[in-house]
């Protein structure tokens, strides 16, 4: 076993805690809904990027390449000035959401290289120019700029012209679960010698202003002769048994050590006196403004900066050390323990190689280099993705004047209903900057690739979202903070299955507790789904925009302008896929010996009355268009009119993912459950008239559980395959390129309702305007692809083949398609022929700089002609899904797959 391996037991054990130290910082607390205290609702407007510097938050905390322990008391990150910029560069700057042509977007560059699950290595970089940040004309270029036009990036700038910029890194190794070594490297990439002000800061978040009986801790320096500089961190009496005790973060050299407080510079921002001299902004007073009187003389506070000025040769290196952790100075003696003697870089040095070794341990022999550093950056985004999120809903509604007993209480701007949520934990973000709030389904498909470097963490992800502290009292998971009662996708039981069946090919025994725990809050949320989002009791789903945002015609969370409702394709096929996983889940159960053999009856019969109403309702309008051989919504007028609404997109695609290929152990186990369900078919032969036939064995005697049979998986999969319409070098899109020639226009009155292919941005606001479904790549739902041809794959077997590309002449088995499209994933990160890297698309810099090349951003979606990255540039949470894919189709084969025993 490796060294982090241990470590990840020994964490798991209780015996050392090595996650308790990690990048639990936020990017951004500023503009978000935690912090929003506004009449109207406008978070971004409320708390500025501009009063971020001045103001304390309430919620959380954020900083640049920073830390924190696991719930947020004591933070460290870096800060920089570059002796230009008319602020300190604290926290990464960008665009709101009215601000940017399409939607809010972070301005600067930044790159998570490298992290182990435990953080005992992690290593950042930060781009910072030299020359003054241009703050205003990134704002005012891109308010000119129409949905029609790219984004105005901080490249087009000039700012980095002639490489006049630093390389910030930052590594982080633990020499112990609480002494944290911190190497600053500052790199010169420019072709004169350059000043840059460095200065690490330690504060406390700000838990004493709220009136919640919090003493104030304190940060001060340690008077001592010698070097090291030292500031500890002393909790409150009263907080001394949640702190575990004074912190004390060593300074290599003699930096100048400066104080003030984490609290509002209300003289500032309203004009009303601070309560005190000292406040949050008071080191950016001090250096940017030689302010003196800024800081405290008596270098005492609550936030503190070991002020490091660095001249910088060109095209050489600066470096910086520090420590943080529990050991006090030596009283009266030098040196007693040298904290950045040689042992400081052999930890480091040991630290990164144990790193090498853990990732070493789970990248197949059979990756390229460049595959596997992708691999690697894309679980290292993953992992420094955590955030402690802190959320005391009822708390937060009380301080907006919501009482939920008052009968005459006003209504809160959001989230009301939602008192029970008290969050207060570690979360894997989408994306910090962009997205720094959880989003549930978003959740579900990150511990996809999470289990692969930790699986424990994974399935305390899946738990929280099914806690009581979480899941709301009738049943539904919450979705995001800007509105925890919103409709995501019911993709957890997925999840959960599918980190159980991990576990047990790693372990070889799963966490049946874990599952049968799972699966009792999966029934509430089962039940929720049934009670609320099926209007006529005909199985066929609703659920608004289901984190599909812009894909329909309408936006489907809104009343209709048509009046009437929507009968979603998607949200049906996602039940159905629901059932399967509940199926499964209980069938699991049942062969544990821990119940749930009944519980296999009731899913499979609704899972069946889903199928069969997708297919089949009658002389009715339904969702299958047998002349198109493609799935719709259909749009059920107050008249009793309906019809489809023959948009092809990957709504229609998503029936295909409901598929799960079953082994027959339970019904040799179970001979009863075997009679009741034949009993079950003789009397409902309707329900798998239209439908694949449950009963049919297939490869290895396995059971499929599929919407579609063999005739009608073929016609989906011929125009899904097609490189005319879903498929692209890239992946599948999310619209077809057919609307590129042939945009589907609804009318309703004078107005017109239009879907055309749209291959990169938004032309719209809907939904904020900061994504797009209308013909990019989304990683996630390819997954959901990739997962289904080879759940068919496994019923098949090898005599089930398909063009690929429909037209190409080359036939292929459902594992070779599926495979097909990883490859084409890959591709959108991998160096092509041309040394290029697809993600980058047409920036210069990164395709040929050396060093840029090679430093990864995750997209959040991604052209779909040409594989160039677009929204959110970190977006790992999901998009590190290309992890796992990768590392699936290296490490197998065909053959292994389809004599597997059983794989989720």
């Amino acid at each position: 076993m490796n060294a982090e391996s241990q470590r990840l037991r020994e964490a798991r054990d209780e015996k050392a805690d090595w996650k308790k130290w990690g990048p639990y910082l936020s990017e951004r607390q500023w503009g978000t809904v935690r912090e929003d205290y506004s009449e109207g609702g406008d978070a971004w407007d409320y708390f500025t990027h501009d009063q971020a510097r001045s103001r304390a938050y309430r919620w959380g905390e954020d900083g640049l390449a920073g830390i924190s322990d696991s719930k947020q008391r004591l933070c460290f990150a870096l800060a920089l000035w570059n002796g230009q910029d008319p602020i300190v560069k604290e926290r990464l700057f960008g665009l709101t959401n009215s601000e940017g042509n399409h939607g809010e977007d972070v301005k600067e560059y930044y790159f998570y290289l490298d992290s182990t699950p435990t953080h005992s290595y992690m290593k950042y970089l930060y781009k910072y120019p030299q020359a003054a940040y241009p703050y205003e004309d990134l704002v005012n270029t891109n308010s000119r700029r129409g949905k029609g036009e790219l984004e105005y990036e901080l490249i087009d700038t000039g700012v980095f012209d002639a490489d006049r910029y630093f390389d910030v890194f930052v590594e982080y190794a633990k020499a112990a679960p609480e002494d944290v070594l911190v190497k600053i490297t500052i790199a010169n990439r420019g072709l004169e010698a350059a000043t840059l002000h460095v200065l690490p800061t330690l504060w406390f978040r700000n838990r004493w202003s709220w009136g919640e009986g919090h003493d104030k801790p304190t940060l001060e320096r340690v008077e001592r002769n010698d070097a090291p500089a030292v500031i500890a961190a002393k909790v409150a009496s009263g907080l001394a048994a949640e702190a575990d005790g004074t912190r004390y973060l060593y300074c290599d050299g003699s930096p100048a050590l400066l104080f003030t407080e984490n609290e509002t510079n209300t003289q500032r921002l309203f004009g009303v006196p601070s309560a005190s001299p000292f406040v949050k902004d008071g080191i950016d007073g001090f250096v940017v403004h030689a302010r003196t009187d800024a800081v405290n003389p008596q270098q005492i506070g609550t936030k503190a900066a070991a002020h490091y000025v660095a001249i910088v040769d060109a095209g050489q290196s600066w470096t910086l050390r520090l420590r943080l952790c529990d050991v006090p100075p030596a009283a009266g003696s030098k040196h007693v323990r040298p904290m950045f003697d040689r042992s400081f870089d052999d930890m480091m040095q040991a630290r990164r190689r144990e790193a090498d070794e853990f990732y070493a341990s789970i990248t197949p022999s059979s990756m390229t280099a460049d595959a596997a550093d992708v691999m690697r950056q894309a679980l290292a985004g993953m992992m420094w993705g955590k955030q402690f999120y802190l959320y005391d809903v009822n708390r937060w509604l009380d301080e907006h004047g919501v009482d939920p007993f008052d009968p005459k209480r006003r209504i809160a701007q959001r989230n009301d209903g939602w008192h029970h949520m008290y969050n207060a934990d570690i979360i894997s973000m989408p994306d910090k900057w962009e997205y720094p709030w959880y989003a549930a389904w978003d959740l579900a498909f990150q511990v996809i690739a999470l289990t692969m470097v930790d699986p424990d963490f994974g399935k305390d992800q899946i738990d929280l979202m099914l806690r009581e502290a979480y899941m709301h009292p009738n049943g539904q998971i919450p979705a995001y903070e800007w509105n925890f009662g919103d409709v995501n996708p019911p993709v957890h039981a997925w999840a959960t299955i599918f980190t159980y069946r991990l576990e047990q090919a790693r372990s070889g025994k799963g966490d049946v507790a874990w599952l049968q725990r799972s699966f009792q809050k999966l029934l509430l949320n089962f039940t929720w789904w049934v009670n609320r989002k099926d209007r006529s009791g005909k199985n066929v789903f609703e659920g608004g925009f289901l984190g599909l945002d812009n894909i329909g015609v309408f936006d489907r969370s809104a009343p209709l302008p048509t009046g009437g409702y929507l009968e979603q394709a998607d949200g049906t096929a996602w039940m159905a896929l629901y059932c399967q996983n509940m199926m499964e889940i209980a069938t699991e159960l049942a062969l544990k010996g821990a119940g749930g053999e009944e519980m296999v009856l009731k899913f499979t019969q609704h899972f069946l009355w889903i199928a069969s109403a997708m297919i089949h309702v009658g002389d009715e309008v339904g969702m299958w268009d047998e002349e198109d051989g493609f799935f719709y919504d259909v749009l059920r007028l107050p008249d009793g009119q309906a019809q489809r609404l023959k948009v092809r997109s990957m709504v229609g695609l998503l029936p295909l993912c409901a598929a799960t290929a079953f082994e027959g152990d339970l019904y040799q186990r179970y001979p009863e459950v075997t009679r009741q369900m034949k009993h079950f078919f003789d009397t409902r032969p309707e329900l798998i008239a239209f439908i694949h036939d449950p009963r049919k064995p297939g490869h290895a005697d396995r059971r499929l559980a599929s919407i579609l049979d063999e005739s009608k998986l073929r016609r989906v999969l011929s125009t899904m395959l097609d490189e005319n319409e879903f498929l692209s070098l890239y992946g599948i899109r999310a619209l077809s390129r057919y609307h590129d020639e042939h945009p589907y226009v609804f009318q309703v009155g004078d107005h017109e309702h239009r879907v055309a292919y749209l291959p990169a941005e938004s032309d719209s606001g809907m939904f904020g305007g900061n994504s797009n479904w209308r013909g990019p790549i989304w990683m996630p739902m390819n997954g959901l692809i990739i997962r289904a041809l080879l759940q068919y794959y496994s019923y098949y077997g090898n005599d089930f083949t398909v063009e690929c590309p429909t037209g190409s002449g080359r036939h292929m088995n459902l594992y070779q398609v599926a495979e097909e499209l990883t490859q084409r994933l890959s591709a959108i990160f991998l160096r092509g022929n041309d040394g290029k890297r697809p993600v980058f698309g047409g920036q210069a810099k990164f395709q040929d700089d050396q060093y840029w090349r090679d430093c990864l951003q995750f997209y959040e979606y991604f052209h779909g002609d040409n594989g160039a990255g677009l929204g959110a540039n970190h977006q790992t949470g999901w998009t590190g899904f290309i992890a796992r894919a990768m590392h699936l189709f290296a490490s197998g084969s065909a053959e292994t797959w389809l004599e597997r025993t059983k794989t989720s």
